[in-house]
């Protein structure tokens, strides 16, 4: 009587024929076999298993392992060879009333429910036989108008990706005539359900409404996701106000199926999490680096990219033995030749091998294809291709890769405080980007997971199987001799290409190709892996490009140019060294600053000459000179102030509590150079600024002697300084202070007078 009440909103008489049911046998069937056609198994076939068992569904496969004669249904009608091998495969259920056979295809449907469910709904609808609808009628468009005209409303032509029925019913429709491999399925079944005496004998009806089928093509608008009481994804039609069990990718949806497929069949859910990141995963025996899989690692350096060595520096750091990784290098800018080619020579010494593609490979999807055919016939086990943006910050990227068991994988890489991402969440209708439901909550890693998504770039881990089995397949169809190892791959195998008259970059055309291929891509971000720098307004005019990228950059420009012990400065039980009353020392930036600072400015070469007479300055005169250049001149002033913000200020609160100015403003910022020869000293005065930051750019007693900084007021003296630490103190009125004699070489420092 349960089931009664859950059947409230149908028909009287419907309700009547089932209590007379009752009377004779059970309400539903005992049986409900699931039934699909796939000769391979692919990424979609394995979903579709996955939502099977999760369900606890029983299943039978027809045709796997046998050559596929049903031609291209990617690209045009067949499918014939289904109906015949569903016609062998039902032959021996056929006279069992009791049993329920749902039919779905293979490659491109998931399961949403359990079996208890599904009967419900088909026995509620009072058909024998009940077809998936959708809104095109296709193959043969002329069959439209011969549909019934009273089933007008909701979805009214017939798809066959999907029908559920009783086992004699479903037998008698595909036994009814003979069909050819190469004929069309769906058209088939259509002529069946438009002959009026075989519908009412087999009882056909068409799901229109989408109670339990739910094909996707012509109907994206109308699906959401929502999860249940129990933290489950369930799809629902708003169109309708159902809830759909049998979700079908058909056409050109496969997408969206694939990225509903990340959260239905209990794949993932708030309150449960990454159910399927359990599944299937391959661990690797730390204990025995010998058996790690073999890795050809492609690196590819497109553009100018600003901190390269720091790159590098991120790939040498992967825990990865080495031996076991083979490197190849494609370097298309000219202005990293000399690093680069000096970098590998040094550095890459522990790897099993590293080969640095000639510059007459200048063509990118052929250097991306020629490390792939490397992978392939030098058989290593995984391809693994990462760009110069990529910042793998994780040591463990590789394995933990590795351990989720994919064909195609990337490490979700973000740029800073951005939402640009190595990943597209969705495609548009001319298959560029567009922004998925779950993008954003992805990439700030609100939803943590391994995502399906229809395209990944920059750094990306590959199975070498998912190509070695397209080789292999090429070489005994005789499209390539397995003894010439230099010829090209068929074109069967994925590739970077662009398709003849495609605007595509390598990375799309490199997803394109396995999309079609049926192979899915996917991120994840069960960790946190690293991030992507920004190259695009690089600039290579200046001697150390880098030294520029403080806000383009700014997690690379820390690592590179900011004091070890910044950090420890700002914690709370931090004591900042005051040598002097109100005068307080910190370390603030890397040695490796202080020297690209001094050359730029010595690459610039136009010093102040010292005297009072400065035609930089509004007004041109200082009262108090120096020989100087000012950051502006070398295009430094918008990144000082910046830094001021980020790295001076948090002091500057800390010590000179109460005094709080974001962001902080300074129109004085300039480097000074002291040496006997030139200017040596400089004479006791007070500072136009709220506070002074004093930087020391070089080191006293090897690389000048003398120097130093007199306070006045309170005879204090600051003689001993240390490299990269800066000296803050007031300006104005209380601190009076003087630069003290220089007595050889140089000193040069970094002072800003702030707030003025």
């Amino acid at each position: 009587m349960q089931i009664l009440r859950n059947l409230g909103i149908f028909s009287f008489p419907l309700i009547l024929y089932l209590i007379s049911l009752c009377a004779s046998q059970s309400v539903f069937p005992q049986e409900l076999l699931i039934v699909t056609v796939a000769t391979e198994t692919t990424d979609g076939f394995n979903r579709l298993n996955r939502s099977l068992n999760i369900h606890g569904l029983k299943s039978e496969v027809l045709g796997l392992g046998k050559p596929w004669k049903g031609g291209e249904l990617a690209t045009g009608t067949g499918g014939g060879q289904k109906i015949n091998l569903l016609k062998d495969g039902l032959e021996r259920h056929s006279k069992n009333k009791n049993l329920v056979i749902l039919f779905v295809d293979s490659y491109d449907v998931i399961i949403n429910s359990k079996p208890q469910k599904i009967l419900e709904r088909f026995m509620a609808i009072g058909a024998k036989v009940l077809f998936a609808a959708e809104d095109f009628c296709w193959p043969d468009s002329s069959l439209a108008k011969q549909y019934p005209v009273e089933e007008t409303l909701g979805h009214r032509y017939l798809n066959s990706g999907g029908f559920i029925g009783f086992a004699p019913e479903v037998y008698g429709i595909v036994s009814s005539s003979p069909v050819k491999d190469t004929d069309d399925d769906q058209l088939f079944y259509t002529k069946v359900y438009l002959d009026k005496e075989l519908r009412d004998k087999w009882a056909i009806k068409l799901d229109h409404k989408a109670q339990i089928f739910q094909n996707l093509q012509g109907a994206v608008g109308d699906v959401e996701l929502r999860f249940n009481d129990d933290g489950y994804a369930e799809v629902t039609n708003s169109a309708f106000h159902s809830e759909p069990i049998v979700i079908h990718g058909n056409g050109l949806s496969k997408t969206v199926l694939n990225s509903l497929g990340n959260y239905l069949a209990k794949a993932w859910s708030p309150k449960h999490g990454c159910l399927s990141c359990k599944d299937d995963l391959k661990i690797l025996e730390e204990e025995k680096p010998e058996s790690f899989p073999s890795i050809l690692m492609g690196i590819f350096i497109i553009h100018p990219t600003p901190f390269l060595d720091l790159f590098f520096k991120r790939i040498f750091q992967l825990k990865y033995p080495k031996k076991k990784i083979s490197v190849i290098i494609y370097n298309k800018s000219a202005y990293h030749d000399k690093f680069v080619e000096q970098y590998a020579k040094e550095n890459f010494t522990d790897y099993q091998s590293v080969e640095i593609l000639p510059l007459s490979t200048n063509v990118e999807w052929q250097a991306r294809n020629m490390a792939l055919e490397r992978c392939l016939k030098n058989e290593c086990d995984y391809y693994f291709s990462v760009d110069s943006d990529a910042r793998l910050t994780n040591p463990d990227t590789l394995t933990s890769l590795i351990k989720q068991n994919r064909k195609v994988i990337a490490p979700l890489l973000v740029r800073p405080k951005k939402l640009w991402s190595n990943f597209w969440g969705a495609l548009s209708a001319d298959g560029y980007y567009s922004r998925s439901h779950d993008y954003i909550d992805i990439v700030k890693n609100e939803r943590r997971g391994v995502w399906n998504v229809p395209h990944i770039s920059e750094c990306l881990l590959v199975n070498a199987d998912v190509f070695r089995k397209d080789l292999e397949r090429a070489q005994k169809s005789n499209q390539i001799d397995t003894d010439e190892k230099t010829k090209p791959l068929p074109s069967a195998y994925p590739s970077y290409q662009a398709p003849k008259g495609s605007t595509l970059d390598p990375d799309m055309a490199f997803s394109r190709s396995l999309r079609e291929k049926g192979i899915f891509l996917y991120v994840t971000n069960l960790e946190d892996f690293g991030h992507l720098v920004n190259s695009e307004p690089y600039e290579t005019s200046h001697l150390h490009n880098d030294l520029f990228e403080i806000y383009n950059n700014q997690i690379e420009w820390q690592e590179k140019y900011i004091h070890e012990n910044y950090s420890q400065v700002l914690q709370d039980d931090f004591q900042l060294e005051e040598p002097c009353p109100d005068v307080y020392w910190y370390p603030v930036v890397t040695p490796l600053y202080c020297k690209h600072l001094i050359e730029e400015s010595e690459n610039f070469g136009k010093w102040s000459d010292g005297s009072s007479h400065d035609p930089r300055l509004a007004g041109g005169y200082e009262n108090v000179p120096t020989v100087d250049i000012h950051m502006n001149q070398i295009g430094l002033d918008k990144q000082w102030l910046f830094f001021l913000r980020e790295y001076i200020r948090p002091v500057q609160e800390k010590v000179f509590v109460g005094y709080n100015h974001d962001p902080p403003k300074a129109n004085m910022n300039f480097i000074v150079r002291y040496k006997p020869t030139e200017q040596s000293f400089l004479k006791p005065h007070h500072d136009t600024s709220t506070y002074t930051v004093n930087m020391a750019l070089n080191k006293v007693g090897i690389d000048y002697e003398g120097g130093g900084c007199r306070f006045t007021r309170y005879n204090c003296s600051v003689v001993d300084l240390r490299q990269g630490w800066t000296l803050m103190h007031p300006g104005k009125l209380t601190h009076q202070h003087e630069g003290l004699t220089v007595t050889s070489g140089t000193r040069y420092i970094m002072v800003s007078f702030v707030d003025p």
